[in-house]
């Protein structure tokens, strides 16, 4: 099962997609095409400031909450969601080429896209937070870390691993798993900035 399944599950796909006024396989597709590069964006937090700086700052931006405040009938704080790109992209400039090249690979319109990638963040670190053990204490003593080598490890590698055999959006996620180069200069997001010029080549 991969982490759109897992997010549909708890009823982030759909909650989205009501939210933005989209069918939820438009909200799925996007999803697909965007967790990549989030899960690369947290991946990369975790190898430069170890598992316990991954958890405290899901728990300081929210933990567990993240997710709920996703799935509530409220609407989404996003600027929450901006908080946490901005923590594991660095810069808005990475979320719009994000969500450009998302844009391309589904012919979702990217205004859509970029309103999806705050929730989409929300929701995976608040799912993190809640299999971590929820509080930021709880995450920094190794429930996150067991999650990270574990299934969430598996996820992460299964999506960004350069092979496209995730069931997920096709061949797309391969070329961004390549791109993303996790095991390589060990900043991934140097390339998302430069990905839809090498993919267009």
């Amino acid at each position: 099962m991969n982490l759109t399944d897992i997010l549909a599950q708890a009823g982030g796909i759909e909650s989205m997609a009501k939210e933005l006024g989209v069918p939820p396989s438009v909200a799925r597709q996007g999803a697909d095409a965007l967790l990549p590069a989030i899960l690369g964006g947290f991946k990369k937090q975790a190898q430069s400031g170890g598992i316990e700086g991954l958890g405290g700052m899901i728990g300081q931006l929210g933990g567990g909450g993240l997710l709920d405040a996703v799935l509530g009938t409220q609407p989404t704080p996003v600027d929450k969601g901006n908080d946490v790109l901005g923590q594991i992209f660095g810069s808005k400039d990475v979320s719009r080429s994000v969500a450009g090249h998302a844009a391309t690979e589904t012919g979702i319109d990217s205004g859509l896209l970029k309103k999806m990638l705050p929730m989409l963040a929300m929701l995976v670190a608040g799912y993190m937070a809640k299999q971590g053990g929820g509080a930021a204490g709880g995450l920094a003593q190794g429930g996150l870390g067991d999650l990270i080598g574990g299934g969430l490890g598996g996820m992460l590698g299964g999506l960004l691993g350069g092979g496209s055999a995730t069931g997920t959006a096709g061949g797309g996620l391969g070329g961004l798993g390549s791109l993303l180069d996790l095991d390589g200069d060990g900043n991934p997001l140097d390339d998302i900035i430069g990905m839809a010029g090498k993919l267009g080549r």
